[in-house]
């Protein structure tokens, strides 16, 4: 049997660190979607506590809790202060948090997050308990354990799966994408706006995609260039889904002619992030 700690330890963590697991779990809420398309309201949501749960603790090792007790290990985080508040306050999940910590993610651990699925155990009401409780590690998934291909108009992927997918080169998803050019929607889930592309040419979709992960987000498009400039992790806002396949024998001028229909469909220019 291979435990969480073993692995944490081998990669940095002190054995002798004053370090709680904590599980996050939520009905409201699908936490790991949060975490992969806005990790800013996952992090708030971890950092606001209506009791003391992280007392006596330097580190926090975080998990995402799943179907019955599976849990997906998303990170390690140093507890640099906890503030207990005079009032309680609204918290990001509808409830009321009394205390508030101050967390930074440790690095080191990336090729675990995510991917490092353990046995939480029967007692998973006790989402918080110490270190020295073992833990199975029950598989180590590869990439992209979270969206598989099976057709066009049945995914939408964030920038953080659209990067793995180019940077690995999965062959499906290179083989569909290439193989195919289209409209496309890239939509900011900070803001609700949206974006309106076509791809075309000799590597359809994958190419034009290719160019949005090779520029940190931005593809060289105007509105979201000036996103990114503002803040270099923009893109994690970014969702990317297809919207209409078109004829690879289409010439650069009928696939602007159809993107442009869309981009009056859906308001893109007037409130969106297309500028012509």
């Amino acid at each position: 049997m291979i435990t969480i700690q073993e692995l944490l330890y081998n990669r940095g963590l002190a054995p002798s660190s004053k370090t709680k697991l904590v599980r996050h779990k939520d009905p409201h809420f699908d936490l790991y979607n949060m975490y992969t398309t806005q990790k800013d309201n996952f992090l708030t949501y971890q950092s606001q506590q209506g009791k003391d749960a992280f007392k006596g603790a330097d580190y926090i090792v975080s998990f995402i809790g799943e179907e019955g007790s599976l849990s997906r290990f998303v990170g390690v985080f140093r507890i640099l202060d906890c503030v207990q508040l005079s009032d309680k306050q609204s918290s990001i999940d509808g409830g009321v948090f009394e205390f508030q910590y101050k967390l930074e993610e440790v690095t080191g651990f990336d090729d675990l997050k995510e991917r490092a699925i353990i046995d939480w155990g029967k007692g998973t009401r006790s989402w918080v308990q110490w270190l020295k409780m073992e833990k199975e590690i029950l598989e180590i998934q590869p990439g992209l354990h979270y969206k598989q291909f099976t057709d066009y108009f049945e995914f939408i992927l964030t920038f953080e799966e659209l990067k793995e997918i180019v940077d690995n080169q999965y062959p499906v998803w290179k083989k569909m994408l290439s193989a195919t050019s289209g409209i496309y929607l890239i939509q900011d889930t900070s803001n609700g706006k949206q974006y309106v592309g076509s791809a075309y040419g000799t590597d359809g979709i994958w190419g034009r995609w290719t160019y949005y992960v090779n520029t940190n987000g931005h593809g060289e498009n105007l509105a979201l260039k000036e996103l990114v400039a503002l803040d270099k992790n923009h893109a994690r806002h970014f969702q990317y889904t297809i919207l209409m396949l078109l004829p690879k024998t289409y010439t650069q001028d009928q696939a602007v002619k159809t993107e442009m229909i869309f981009k009056q469909k859906l308001g893109s220019r007037a409130f969106g992030l297309n500028n012509n």
